[in-house]
């Protein structure tokens, strides 16, 4: 085995999970739908559930609160 894959698991030989960051990272990636298979398929076996889950929901609510503030801020500017 080379260093990096004895890096990135633990003791009993199970894939060590993302930190909140790097899950953070995932969900922007593939909210934007460009991510590499190779990725994708790491991302899939490191990704704490619950994390993802987490990081999900925060990112749909940052997502929806942008839409709705862009979308006052221009009626706001066209009606004025």
């Amino acid at each position: 085995m080379t260093e990096d894959r004895k890096e990135n698991h633990t003791e009993q030989g199970e894939p060590r999970h993302y930190s909140l960051l790097q899950t953070m990272k995932a969900v922007a990636w593939g909210m934007l739908g460009i991510r590499r298979s190779k990725g994708h398929s790491e991302d899939f076996s490191r990704l704490n559930p619950l994390h993802l889950i987490v990081m999900g929901l925060v990112a749909t609510l940052v997502f929806v609160f942008a839409l709705v503030a862009a979308a006052r801020w221009f009626i706001g500017y066209f009606t004025s």
